[in-house]
């Protein structure tokens, strides 16, 4: 087993730059060399905050350093299929945030030259390494409701991201209902065999010019027999909602919680409880595990449970359902 993975960090935007403080001081066999960004400072301001030797703000200087084993990916997915052919050409084992690609040519491109270099590749759904949904699917497996019949995925963030943002997020079933396509995958234990998918602009009137909506709904059927609805919204000005259940024969497994600390408070208006406010609170600790995950495998030689035939399989969902929401029609994904 070797015993240290040498790794640089490319994007340090908010994503970025946790998988960067996890690297730096949490993931156990991980060495932090090297973090990368173009905006001017922001490495060099980054690499001393955390006590990192090297920063860089091209993309060369880190693909060709001997010195590091794997990138982690974190910039603009327009960039991702050229990252990963660069870092495979060098070498370079990778850990790429979703989505893998922006199209299926790109993906089969970045599929290609992965298993031509021979290097390892871990796509970013962090769901998978959170710690309901891992116990969900060991109480799916054993059986514990039955056969599955039916999965609900909710998805609501509380708000929306800037114009900027949303103008090249690549819409929002693939920078949203992504997540619970690849879940259902994971839970269900099937393949996805067609979708439709629906939605509007409720709140957020700026989207239309970019073709996004801010509220969507997207049937799945499975090759199993099994089917899904998967909701995303941007409007749940509450807080971040993330939830969902699988329906078995013998009975239904609900999966996550409003609630952010387990405290309730009673008083003579009612009983309340805070709800989770973003992302980074609900997922902390998936974040760190998936990362545990991609240097263990590096360590051990071993494969990663989600990779890139994953992303690839999560992408042509999200651009199938991005299609049946423009054309008003259910496609069909290739058998």
């Amino acid at each position: 087993m070797k015993e240290q993975i040498r790794c640089a960090v490319l994007g340090l935007g908010r994503l970025g730059y946790w998988h960067a403080e996890n690297l730096a001081t949490k993931v156990k066999g991980a060495k932090l060399v090297s973090v990368l960004d173009p905006f001017e400072n922001r490495a060099e301001t980054v690499a001393r905050e955390l006590g990192i030797e090297k920063s860089a703000i091209h993309h060369q200087e880190v693909f060709e350093d001997p010195a590091i084993d794997a990138v982690i990916i974190a910039t603009p997915t327009s960039t991702h299929a050229d990252m990963i052919e660069q870092a495979a050409k060098h070498g370079k084992h990778i850990f790429i945030e979703k989505p893998l690609t922006h199209d299926l040519e790109e993906a089969d491109r970045a599929i290609r030259v992965i298993k031509e270099n021979n290097v390892v590749c871990q796509v970013g759904f962090m769901r998978r390494f959170d710690s309901a949904y891992r116990e969900a699917q060991r109480r799916i497996q054993a059986g514990d409701i039955g056969t599955p019949l039916y999965f609900k995925g909710v998805s609501r963030d509380p708000g929306s991201p800037p114009a900027a943002f949303i103008q090249n997020s690549g819409g929002i079933f693939l920078d949203m209902s992504i997540h619970d396509f690849d879940i259902a995958r994971f839970l269900l234990n099937a393949e996805v065999t067609s979708v439709s998918a629906h939605g509007n602009i409720l709140v957020h009137s700026f989207m239309e010019q970019y073709g996004d909506v801010d509220q969507a709904l997207t049937y799945v059927a499975f090759d199993s027999g099994t089917a899904a609805d998967i909701e995303a919204s941007r409007n749940a000005f509450y807080g971040y909602d993330i939830r969902g259940e699988v329906i078995g024969s013998e009975g239904s497994l609900l999966i996550g919680s409003l609630r952010y600390h387990d405290v309730q408070i009673l008083t003579k208006r009612g009983s309340t409880h805070d709800i989770v406010p973003a992302f980074p609170e609900r997922f902390k600790d998936a974040y760190l595990n998936e990362m545990n995950h991609f240097v263990d495998c590096l360590r051990k030689s071993e494969a990663p449970s989600v990779n890139e035939i994953d992303g690839k399989i999560a992408l042509e969902i999200a651009l199938s359902a991005q299609k049946s929401f423009e054309t008003g029609q259910t496609v069909r994904l290739p058998g």
